[in-house]
């Protein structure tokens, strides 16, 4: 997503001819999406998005269980197990 917010702000001062963007080739201003591209390929190709959304998903589970836990008075017992 910053790649994105880069190529979209490197492309409107090219654009609208604002600072130094002016004398770039478009090559260059162009490049963060090329990189965009790339990393969503990468990121699909590895794997890496689908463990991010798992872990993400099991985030919320956990956090809705903890709620529930809460709300019914049990919560999470420190030392289970352990006698004095």
């Amino acid at each position: 997503m910053y790649l994105l917010g880069i190529g979209i702000i490197l492309l409107l001062m090219k654009y609208l001819e604002i600072g130094p963007v002016t004398g770039w080739s478009w090559w260059l201003v162009l490049a963060p999406f090329a990189l965009a591209v790339v990393w969503w390929t990468w990121a699909d190709l590895s794997g890496y998005s689908k463990k991010k959304a798992v872990e993400k998903m099991d985030k919320r589970k956990a956090d809705r269980i903890e709620k529930n836990r809460v709300a019914l008075g049990i919560g999470i017992k420190k030392n289970a197990g352990k006698r004095r």
